[in-house]
């Protein structure tokens, strides 16, 4: 099992650019949201190359690139952490809905 790494961040650092530490976490989610899906849909798009139409179980044979490319995808930081990172490091694009004028 592999081991669980916990990382501890500075309110601070999260909040640097909302000043909102609400604001910021809906910042990250929706980011993560974002990066969950482009990864499922890369994903899905290299494993559809090993698609078989045989429904039976004999002939269907173990693909070692198949399990190669899960096990990279299942070792990958999560969307989560990938989110949290690129707003502390400021490489997120965000506007409050708020300050805009109509």
């Amino acid at each position: 099992m592999p081991k669980a790494s916990l990382i501890t961040r500075d309110l601070t650092d999260l909040t640097k650019e909302t000043d909102n530490i609400y604001k910021s976490i809906v910042i990250a989610g929706k980011r993560s949201r974002q990066i969950s899906s482009r990864l499922k849909d890369e994903l899905q798009a290299k494993l559809s190359e090993f698609a078989t139409t045989v429904d039976n179980l004999e002939e269907v044979q173990e693909n070692r690139e198949q399990i190669e490319i899960s096990r990279f995808y299942e070792r990958m930081p999560k969307a989560t952490t990938l989110a949290v990172e690129e707003l502390i490091e400021d490489k997120i694009f965000f506007t409050n809905v708020e300050d805009r004028s109509y």
